[in-house]
């Protein structure tokens, strides 16, 4: 895209002269929507980003919180759209590349990803491939760097068929006297590239995500996607740590949109300094790379430090030891931001203008509205009973959609075990980590647990409610393994915001989302957003990931799946509506969306401390699909349940903040959530590995094996 002509007369005003190409070509990436946020920093101002335990939140790399004195974590999350609807293979790699190296560049050393992706209707051949795609990159470049996968989402919608989202997050761990930050400290400190050398992949890469995807984006857009080198990036993980322990960085940024340009300006930017460079220094992997190719390139595998004088020599050493390519290509100064080519001065402009001096879009919006109560005949019959075959078929429909069915086939890609700290493994509602280095206030080893994901039936629904559903989903699931919310990264994806109705929808969502994180007092520390996702399909549904980390004693948790021991209770209040619902998925209709409950907070630390105790013998939330879902993930070969429920809205309602629990003290489990949430009996746990519903007087029975059946969709059509 050239730089618009609106902006081109700001940069002229600005300079006092017209912008050269580079100078252009520089204000084009780095005032895009992709780095910039030009239409949606007015809204993000809603978030609450602080508490006691937020070290460095928004505007840096990653955030970082505190999980004791002497050790910090660190939580960032970014999305790769565009580039893996063209190439979604690499699109997805190096994906996991970025955010890997965002985490490096805080001083810290990355312990786990979580990935949450929305491809096409799963019927589709396209979406398949898509699908397919990603997931092999994903899986080829994180168990290269041998950094595991530990949680995540999968979603299936038609309004994704032109264009995916593949959003990815990762956790790091660092202490206090190792903490790096994105801000230039010292004018005459040097500036260091660490890295692969730089080619010509990549370019334009910040613009190309800041339009909507044309037909045609599979062939013409392929130059803008990076190439990874999964190999050079863990090679350059080691040489990052082994920098940090000796104490050679002043300063850190990755390489990521809009390559060296982007990274350096907005280095130096953020500490109100300017830069001196010289592009030529810069080692490069393709002949006669012309300046403007230098600057903007996003080139993977690479790194810009702020370093003292006295220690280039020594980076240097470092990085040649892990065989990575290094260039003093600059210092940091007090003056402009200013790039040199062949001795001739290419960029001559302020830093703090370059990277935060885009103006801010003023969009107009239709605020979206709920559909009235439309639904289907819940599963009965001409008399209003409730007909037992249309209710197993719609049982099965529900279990055995992509949406719902068993994610196995993705996760058992991924190395989700390698670092041996992942004690709750990929499956179940949350991850939990073994962080050995931090303890409890009791003393006890902690454990970190991790949710990451969305729901485009909720959000497209209803974007405010199905956003504030979408946080407390994530706050149960961390709950549901005995762990408290402590922050979150989000990453907020919506269509063309151009378009007043993309645009309402898309600030109802952040509005919903800020909303219930803030009742939660979960601190949204960073993210992302990605816009213009929409293609000649249409726009995709406002999509807001949440990746959120939370605090337990210990490693273990109770398992999502039953013992066979005790008693079955649902806990939390049914919002006695269906919308967004897989089940008017399959059986069509719509409804208003679920009422949530006013004391989410409550119900969350409750739900958490009811997980921990020793009578506690499984926990699952109740979310996708409803308790139909829930139940059928919970039996075992071992294991299963008689429940009984009044009817099909009990066994499809799919209203956040509720679990259900194997207990062998139901009594105690009431006793705690008293003047909480409700809690229902709904059956008993067997050892005949057969769940046996009744529902609204009809019964059903499925084993292990059928339900296993059921679930494997996934597996049985890509395998």
């Amino acid at each position: 895209m050239p730089l618009a002509d609106a902006d081109r007369e700001l940069v002229e005003a600005e300079l006092g002269r017209e912008p050269t190409r580079a100078e252009a070509a520089l204000f084009e990436n780095l005032w895009s929507e992709h780095c910039a946020y030009r239409s949606s920093r007015p809204l993000l101002g809603a978030f609450d980003s602080e508490s006691d335990d937020v070290v460095v939140g928004p505007g840096d790399d990653a955030a970082v919180v505190a999980l004791d004195d002497d050790t910090y974590a660190t939580l960032g999350i970014e999305s790769h759209n565009h580039p893996s609807y063209v190439d979604p293979f690499d699109g997805a790699a190096t994906g996991v590349g970025g955010i890997v190296r965002d985490t490096m560049s805080m001083g810290a050393y990355p312990i786990a990803l979580a990935d949450s992706l929305y491809f096409g209707d799963f019927d589709r051949e396209h979406s398949r491939y898509l699908f397919e795609g990603v997931v092999e990159g994903i899986s080829h470049y994180g168990n290269c760097i041998g950094v595991p996968t530990v949680a995540g989402s999968v979603a299936f919608n038609d309004g994704y068929e032109g264009n995916p989202l593949v959003n990815v997050a990762c956790v790091g761990l660092t202490t206090p006297d190792r903490l790096v930050t994105a801000t230039a400290e010292t004018p005459g400190n040097k500036l260091v590239l660490v890295g692969n050398a730089t080619g010509r992949d990549g370019l334009g890469g910040a613009s190309f995500a800041s339009e909507d995807l044309a037909e045609d984006a599979e062939t013409e857009d392929r130059p803008a996607v990076q190439v990874g080198d999964p190999y050079a990036e863990k090679r350059l993980i080691e040489c990052n740590e082994a920098l940090v322990d000796e104490g050679l960085l002043v300063a850190a940024r990755d390489l990521g949109a809009a390559g060296l340009g982007g990274a350096s300006s907005e280095l130096v930017a953020k500490g109100g300094l300017g830069a001196e460079i010289a592009l030529d220094r810069v080692h490069q992997r393709e002949p006669e790379m012309n300046a403007m190719e230098i600057l903007l390139a996003e080139s993977q595998e690479r790194m810009v430090y702020e370093v003292r004088p006295e220690d280039t020599d020594r980076v240097a050493e470092v990085a040649e030891r892990f065989d990575l390519g290094c260039s003093v290509i600059g210092e940091v100064t007090d003056g402009n931001y200013v790039c040199t080519f062949d001795g001739e001065t290419v960029v001559d402009a302020p830093a703090e203008y370059l990277a935060d001096g885009a103006p801010m879009n003023e969009l107009p919006s239709e605020a979206p509205s709920q559909p009235d109560r439309d639904l289907p005949a819940l599963v009965a019959g001409d008399d209003g009973s409730t007909d037992p075959d249309a209710l197993a078929e719609v049982v099965e429909a529900v279990v055995g959609h992509p949406n719902t069915a068993s994610k196995r086939w993705v996760y058992r890609q991924y190395d989700h075990e390698v670092g041996v700290r992942t004690g709750v493994l990929p499956g179940d509602d949350a991850a939990v980590m073994a962080v050995r280095e931090a303890e409890t206030e009791s003393g006890e080893p902690l454990g970190l647990a991790l949710s990451s994901g969305s729901e485009p039936r909720w959000t497209e629904a209803a974007p405010y409610e199905g956003a504030r559903a979408v946080a407390l989903e994530n706050a149960t699931n961390l709950a549901a393994k005995g762990a408290t919310p402590l922050a979150a990264v989000d990453c907020l994806n919506g269509g063309n915001p151009e378009k007043p109705e993309v645009y309402g929808d898309f600030a109802a969502a952040v509005d919903g989302l800020a909303e219930m994180c803030a009742a939660l007092s979960v601190p949204v520390v960073g993210g992302n957003v990605s816009l213009y996702n929409d293609s000649v399909a249409g726009p995709i549904p406002p999509t807001p990931t949440l990746a959120v980390i939370g605090k337990k004693a210990g490693f273990d948790a109770p398992p999502a799946a039953f013992a066979g021991e005790g008693t079955v209770l649902v806990v939390g209040a049914a919002g006695g509506s269906l919308g967004g619902s897989e089940y008017l998925a399959q059986a069509g209709g719509s409804d208003r969306f679920p009422e949530l409950p006013e004391n989410a907070p409550v119900v969350v630390e409750t739900l958490a401390a009811v997980a921990d105790r020793e009578d506690t013998l499984a926990v699952h939330d109740v979310s996708h699909g409803g308790l139909a879902v829930a139940l059928a993930e919970l039996v075992t070969d071992a294991a299963g349940a008689d429940v009984t429920l009044d009817g099909a809205l009990a066994l499809f309602d799919e209203t956040p903040g509720r679990a259900v629990i194997e207990t062998t003290d139901p009594d105690g489990v009431r006793e705690a959530f008293d003047g909480v949430a409700p809690v229902e009996a709904i059956g008993e746990t067997t050892t005949d590995g057969v769940l046996s519903l009744t529902v609204g007087g009809v019964d059903l029975s499925y084993d292990a094996e059928s339900i296993r059946d059921l679930r494997a969709v996934i597996e049985r059509e890509l395998d």
